[in-house]
């Protein structure tokens, strides 16, 4: 008797040693490092030492650990961005701090595409919201641009999980983008003009820099049409 109470106490330490914070942390490393097919609540079990139902004390299924690590993850983001940018500068940031999370953490992207208006898709409205109003963007414009701004990201996001997918393997993204850019550059030039004349530029593009300047476009579009509508409403 004495032996079994001695590791029901053992037993009990270690699930008390547990939080939910510590459970997620580990989910995201075995994301980060093997992918959303290895997080089982086994292979998470094994690496915080303990037992499945230790586990299922904090967290109820493997769908409400990726949502609580997709949340840690952007969390993060916004946590981290500098305070006093210009409203501009600062919609920049979020929506750069959200592509780096994405390329840093590529099953985020997925989480993102599959539920857009999930708890951790809500800081980043809120924050682009925010920085609308700042802009002077009208009070019925700002839900429609902080929704284009946001449907921007989560188009990101979607491509990003179907890119993971689609190169798994590929060591060597230049080389691939370059066999895409040839068979671009063999398409027929009276359908196909303008791929054709982008092919060279395919290879060695940035996403990062391609990312901002859609940002960037956006925003020439909602500084415009806000100024407009300013003027029409004097």
């Amino acid at each position: 008797m004495v032996v079994m109470v001695t590791k029901t106490k053992r037993a009990e330490r270690r699930t008390d040693a547990l939080s939910k914070e510590r459970i997620v942390e580990a989910a995201i490393e075995i994301l980060d490092t093997d992918g959303e097919s290895a997080l089982t609540f086994r292979a998470l079990a094994a690496r915080l030492a303990t037992g499945s139902g230790a586990l299922y004390h904090h967290v109820a299924s493997k769908n409400d650990l990726l949502t609580a690590a997709t949340e840690e993850v952007i969390t993060g983001v916004m946590t981290g961005l500098a305070p006093g940018d210009e409203p501009r500068a600062a919609i920049q940031a979020i929506a750069l701090g959200v592509f780096d999370a994405i390329d840093a953490h590529p099953w985020v992207g997925t989480q993102l595409a599959q539920e857009p208006w999930q708890f951790a898709v809500l800081p980043v409205l809120e924050g682009f919201g925010q920085q609308l109003q700042a802009l002077g963007v009208l009070g019925p414009a700002q839900f429609d641009c902080a929704s284009a701004l946001l449907n921007y990201i989560l188009g990101l996001a979607g491509q990003y999980a179907a890119g993971v997918r689609l190169l798994a393997g590929v060591t060597d993204r230049t080389a691939f983008l370059a066999t895409v850019a040839d068979r671009w550059a063999d398409l027929d030039p009276a359908r196909f003009p303008f791929l054709r004349q982008a092919a060279p530029q395919l290879p060695a593009h940035d996403d990062r820099e391609q990312f901002l300047a859609g940002i960037d476009l956006i925003l020439a579009g909602i500084t415009a049409t806000s100024g407009s509508r300013r003027s029409s409403a004097r």
